[in-house]
């Protein structure tokens, strides 16, 4: 696929369609691709992906590259970090959940693997709704002021909206359970170049 050809995303029909010719980069935490990716999946981490461009530009050369996680968001911004560096891929929209939604397989590891960690997007939503129940109690029952760490929370749920980025999710990447293992880059860098 050339860059001016080249689709900014593709829908789960369309990629399920092309999936035997795609190269497949899931790029949530190691934890979410255990839950479950796209059959024949790579997993490369959003912040591992500047590591790896030489690789990926090799890759996008024999096959056409499909950027996954759980919404579309990730992998967009992976899509543009590549594309900035002339590299051409498209995006999953809806990412994995749209993609089981439609009633595609996905691949999850065999009976006895280490548990998978929730999906990024439900330990955001987790963690900024205790945090503004937290904000609202500590207001009711120590002192108003507290109200303040609620409106912090929502005041970061608008900018990450805005900016199509999420600072929490940034934070609870880097937890112990959000990294069960860590990717073996270097094993999936080979299957890259096997490819």
């Amino acid at each position: 696929m050339t860059a001016a050809s080249a689709p900014v995303t593709l829908d789960t029909d369309e990629a399920h369609a092309r999936l035997h010719e795609l190269t497949v980069i899931d790029v949530r935490t190691p934890g979410e691709y255990a839950a479950g990716h796209l059959p024949g999946a790579l997993n490369i981490p959003l912040d591992r992906i500047p590591r790896t461009l030489p690789d990926l530009r090799n890759a996008a050369e024999r096959f056409d590259l499909l950027l996954v996680c759980a919404s579309g968001a990730r992998s967009e911004n992976a899509r543009t970090v590549l594309a900035e560096q002339g590299i051409s891929a498209a995006s999953l929209a809806g990412g994995t959940d749209a993609w089981a939604a439609a009633g595609h397989d996905v691949d999850r590891p065999a009976t006895g693997a280490p548990r998978a960690a929730w999906s990024m997007e439900r330990q955001v939503r987790l963690t900024a709704g205790s945090i503004v129940l937290l904000g609202l109690l500590l207001a009711l029952l120590v002192h108003p002021t507290f109200q303040l760490l609620s409106a912090g929370i929502a005041g970061g749920l608008v900018f990450s909206a805005l900016t199509n980025t999420c600072g929490m999710a940034v934070i609870l990447s880097k937890l112990p359970h959000n990294r069960p293992r860590e990717t073996d880059l270097a094993a999936t860098i080979a299957a890259l170049r096997d490819r």
